[in-house]
């Protein structure tokens, strides 16, 4: 039951939520996350580390940048619930999305 619990908490927060419909659309570093969420770094860092820990998003070291990604190999109920978040279809998720597509994190980080 823990393991569903730790999900459901990572899932009931809305920057979590935000998050994992910005990773929806590709791999971002903390620096990516930070401006378009418009928290700190250590508060983003925070909830990428709850999103980990809950099974939802893996991270890979790209050169000196440390990426996050909705999780590859998920078991049956995170692929699940992770479809079913695919379709929350809000403005401001939308525009989330929208404006990681166009964050350069050459510009940024």
């Amino acid at each position: 039951m823990n393991e569903y619990t730790k999900i459901f908490k990572a899932l009931g927060d809305e920057t979590r939520l935000r998050i994992i419909k910005m990773l929806e659309v590709k791999k971002m570093c903390v620096c990516e996350i930070t401006s378009i969420i418009g928290s700190s770094a250590p508060t983003i860092s925070n909830h990428l580390k709850i999103l980990k820990e809950a099974g939802l998003i893996e991270q890979d070291r790209d050169e000196k940048y440390m990426n996050y990604s909705i999780v590859e190999n998920k078991n049956e109920f995170i692929k699940n619930l992770l479809e079913l978040i695919e379709n929350i279809d809000e403005s401001q998720s939308r525009s989330d999305k929208e404006t990681a597509v166009r964050t350069d994190r050459a510009h940024i980080c």
